[in-house]
């Protein structure tokens, strides 16, 4: 069956084989007719200068319908391109396998190649770079790492060491590279309010509040107000706080900007501020810290299984022996907070006190932590440690009938009852940050006004 040739690849010139033999005589009538004719031609190009020259035909028009107009986009269309005829189609990307190497408790990384088939000499091989090693070494359980092999021999692994870099491994032609790459995040800024009917951890959750911004409001307004016997129903309060967005997902709450808490007639307003070291406090918006230089309880207790008591009998001895500090009953390894800033000046066992820190604070004031289950590995004697920081663990040991912490406080060497004892206000911001400060003040409260009057409004038009 004949098949029409293609009019955009067709060869007009006649070839070789077929080219017919011209005699002499017709060679000198060509040429003696077509001088003529080139004159002629001439002078017609001449007389026609003025007027515009005539498009060729295209494909596009001679394949058109009779009275049909043809547009310059479909004679593009239809005549390909250089580039395209000369670009060859790009071969398929590789297709590997995938899987996923969960770390749970006494995995290693070996353990997780031989039940998965993977290759152990890549694992060598990985084992050797630097960033791959120490990752290895810091391996804990729930850890993830993303594999692509080709039949068993490794291509390429990710995982994320934290929320904003992660360790990339990929395979080259001579062996393997590692690369922290950075997992970038964005913070955005969200305002909720809430009404107390019962608690604050319900009224932060009808407010959509995670437990740890709830738990945060908590922590910033603990030292003025006990939120088990303070609060009233009606307390409102108001949190601006950050949330972290990666990848155009949510992935967890940041801390809080700004709050304010309405209780029982008084206001309490909180703002963050980030100093030169990255240390972040919060402070009224005159300056002033809204926490005081200690923490009344420097553990998470489950009750107070003995009061500060200069008559007590004691329960081992047996004997009056005065009680100079408070006993905090907790489960066994619960995290023991120094209850203000200071320097550890004792570190060890001190006789029916089993495992003690002492910590040296301004004002002549000194606090004691007893029955440690162990010590912390940063509150060394010598260090100085941060209101909040872990300086031990709870445990029963020395003269001790069960789990506890026995905290004292004493001015001056004298004991004193550290859940009645005046406790000094911490210090205001730094004279070097107050006018920076000062400065972030005015929009974060307008902010946080703009958003009271708003929901007032829509509160009292939906009651209408």
């Amino acid at each position: 069956m004949s098949r029409q040739a293609s009019p955009l690849l067709h060869d007009y010139r006649p070839s070789a084989a077929a080219k017919p033999k011209k005699s002499k005589a017709l060679q000198w009538f060509a040429v003696g007719l077509g001088l003529p004719l080139l004159g002629i031609a001439l002078l017609s190009l001449l007389d026609s200068s003025d007027t515009a020259e005539a498009p060729s035909t295209t494909v596009a028009e001679a394949s058109a319908p009779e009275g049909e107009q043809v547009s310059n986009a479909d004679i593009a269309l239809a005549a390909p391109t250089v580039a395209e005829l000369a670009t060859p189609a790009p071969e398929p990307e590789p297709q590997f396998a995938s899987l996923e190497l969960k770390i749970s408790r006494g995995d290693t990384m070996e353990k997780l190649f031989r039940k998965h088939d993977l290759d152990l000499g890549h694992l060598a091989q990985i084992s050797q770079l630097d960033e791959a090693r120490t990752r290895f070494r810091r391996l804990k359980p729930g850890d993830v790492f993303e594999v692509k092999h080709d039949d068993g021999q490794l291509i390429s692994m990710y995982s994320a060491l934290d929320l904003t870099s992660a360790l990339q491994i990929d395979r080259e032609q001579d062996g393997f590279a590692a690369t922290i790459i950075e997992r970038p995040i964005e913070k955005r800024k969200r305002i909720a309010h809430g009404t107390i009917q019962s608690s604050l951890f319900l009224a932060g959750a009808d407010a959509g509040l995670s437990d740890k911004v709830i738990m945060n409001i908590a922590g910033i307004f603990a030292w003025d107000v006990d939120f088990v016997l303070d609060i009233r129903q009606g307390d409102n309060f108001v949190v601006q706080y950050e949330e972290i967005w990666q990848d155009g997902e949510l992935v967890t709450d940041g801390e809080i900007i700004a709050a304010e808490f309405n209780n029982n007639g008084r206001t309490i307003q909180a703002i963050r501020f980030i100093d030169d070291d990255e240390r972040s406090d919060y402070f009224t918006p005159e300056g002033d810290s809204v926490r005081k230089a200690f923490i009344r309880a420097p553990v998470d207790f489950t009750r107070i299984s003995s009061n500060f008591n200069p008559n007590r009998r004691h329960p081992i001895l047996n004997t009056i022996r005065a009680h100079r500090g408070v006993d905090y009953a907790a489960p066994r390894g619960t995290p023991i907070q120094a209850s203000g800033d200071g320097k550890v000046i004792f570190r060890g066992v001190k006789s029916g006190y089993g495992n003690v820190v002492i910590l040296q604070h301004g004002g002549n004031i000194t606090t004691l932590y007893a029955h440690m289950s162990k010590f912390a590995g940063n509150a060394r004697v010598g260090q100085r440690v941060r209101q909040g920081q872990t300086i031990g663990y709870v445990g029963a040991t020395g003269l001790a009938t069960a789990n506890h912490l026995h905290y004292e406080y004493r001015i001056n060497g004298v004991h004193r009852n550290p859940r009645t004892v005046a406790l000094p206000k911490a210090s205001p911001i730094d004279a070097k940050y107050r006018e920076r400060f000062l400065a972030t003040v005015e929009p974060i409260m307008e902010e946080l006004e703009q958003f009271k009057r708003t929901k007032l409004a829509s509160v009292a038009f939906s009651n209408d």
